[in-house]
């Protein structure tokens, strides 16, 4: 368990210190910041808006409501937190890989929902925008995270020995010894 926490606190502290260096503001940040908001460009406009994007910024042609993806707002604390809990974790590495795979995906999609959700509510209804932006979208990509790392752990294989699985369907988690 130590060990967990230990790499753990030391794989996110290298993380976020990397994410504030020159080279990973400019060769992950700024890049994946910009993809996202080309990617929520293209799903509003998909949904019937006009857009003006210029590199993190998109401008709703009609109202001229604005969103900036700053930081805090590109998912990359989050990925942060699922790949310090996923590389800490005890588990084969094609597991890990597997799990930064399809939970970096998973935290990124949600993302995507939140920008696209927000823009709307914000040329809709401003005060609800500042609170769902602030307080509900915040606590579900966290929320995300842990489930997706969760979800993980529950699925990859015991490679132990222990079984420490819970009991299947139909067993009752009853033994029975054969006499």
């Amino acid at each position: 368990m130590i060990r967990f926490f230990l790499t753990f606190f030391l794989v996110m502290a290298g993380l976020f210190v990397f994410e504030l260096t020159p080279v990973g503001q400019t060769y992950f940040v700024e890049p994946l910041t910009s993809g996202l908001a080309k990617a929520s460009a293209f799903f509003i406009e998909l949904f019937g808006r006009d857009l003006a994007v210029d590199g993190i910024v998109m401008v709703d042609k009609a109202t001229g409501f604005a969103v900036q993806i700053a930081a805090g707002c590109n998912g990359v604390e989050a990925m942060i937190l699922l790949v310090a809990a996923i590389v800490a974790f005890p588990a084969p590495w094609r597991y890990r890989f597997m799990g930064l795979g399809l939970g970096l995906a998973s935290v990124q999609a949600l993302n995507l929902v939140r920008i696209v959700s927000l823009f709307y509510l914000g040329i809709w209804h401003k005060p609800s925008f500042d609170w769902a932006h602030l307080y509900i979208w915040q606590a579900l990509i966290m929320l995300d995270t842990l489930l997706v790392w969760m979800l993980w752990i529950r699925y990859i294989p015991n490679v132990s020995g222990n079984n420490t699985q819970p009991p299947q369907s139909g067993d009752g988690g009853a033994s029975v010894a054969a006499g």
